[in-house]
């Protein structure tokens, strides 16, 4: 496929000029006289250089990469097929749908967006962090930074002894049988040649725990509402865990809140400032 620069070009400006500041969990100042987002703003969006999206827009620069194109695609917060659209456009095929696809939709990035004093995330069905609430990444840290299949929670409760140390070790019995539980059923829904089954394969191979929880055929765990954390600064924290889920894409938002009043919640309260010495 062929990049078509104009059309790639007009498509960026229009889908900028269409986002507002709020969209997107900007604040939007006194003396804002551009329609939409700002170059800069669209550019931080989308994890690039301002000088780089620019030239985009002016029809200038080397192709973009399928890699580039989704970050910009995320960035814009683009529907599936506005992604898709993008994809032609910079001479590229759209990357697949549904379970196995990371493009997260805008609705749950909208809600996101508006959640900046709580812990909160965005995952996959195998428990890969796709996005982050400031809070969310104060909480557990910065849990999109794996790659490979150490983006998996699941993955990384069997051969990353440093996953358990963010929960109560009274809890650890049952989270080994949960993330068991629900890779099985994510490789059988899926089916021998999905990521889930080679997930199992490769813990097979390098967790005798693994070995011994799958061979019990264990399925139906399902995650408690109420999960007990423990932060390096601020110790034990017990949160219920919301969960909105998108069907098409088979990603949830998890949302993590504390009663209010209790210890718990207080300590959310100093979470909020760890995440603000994070930020600078």
């Amino acid at each position: 496929m062929v990049i078509d620069r104009t059309g790639l070009a007009e498509f960026l400006r229009r889908r900028r000029a269409a986002l507002q500041p709020e969209d997107v969990g900007l604040p939007r100042g006194r003396r804002r006289r551009t329609e939409g987002l700002r170059r800069e703003e669209a550019a931080a969006l989308c994890h690039m250089s301002t000088d780089y999206y620019a030239r985009l827009e002016r029809e200038r620069g080397p192709q973009p990469s399928e890699q580039m194109i989704a970050s910009i695609a995320q960035g814009l917060h683009l529907s599936l097929d506005e992604r898709d659209h993008l994809f032609r456009l910079a001479g590229h095929n759209p990357p697949a749908r549904g379970a196995i696809g990371e493009h997260i939709s805008p609705g749950l990035l909208r809600i996101l967006d508006r959640l900046d004093d709580t812990p909160a995330e965005i995952v996959t069905e195998l428990g890969e962090t796709l996005r982050q609430s400031p809070l969310g990444v104060a909480l557990t840290g910065d849990t999109t930074r794996f790659s490979g299949p150490a983006r998996s929670i699941g993955y990384r409760w069997f051969t990353d002894p440093a996953t358990r140390a963010l929960y109560a070790p009274e809890d650890h019995p049952f989270l080994t049988r949960m993330f068991a539980s629900g890779l099985r059923e994510l490789a059988t829904l899926r089916g021998p040649g999905s990521r889930a089954a080679h997930f199992a394969e490769l813990l097979l191979d390098r967790s005798e725990e693994f070995r011994a929880v799958w061979d019990t055929h264990e399925v139906g765990v399902r995650p408690d509402e109420v999960k007990h954390f423990v932060h390096p600064e601020l110790g034990p924290l017990e949160l219920n865990c919301q969960r909105l889920i998108d069907p098409g894409q088979a990603h949830s938002l998890l949302v993590y809140t504390a009663v209010p009043g209790s210890e718990s919640h207080e300590k959310l309260q100093l979470l909020s400032v760890l995440a603000t010495r994070t930020a600078y």
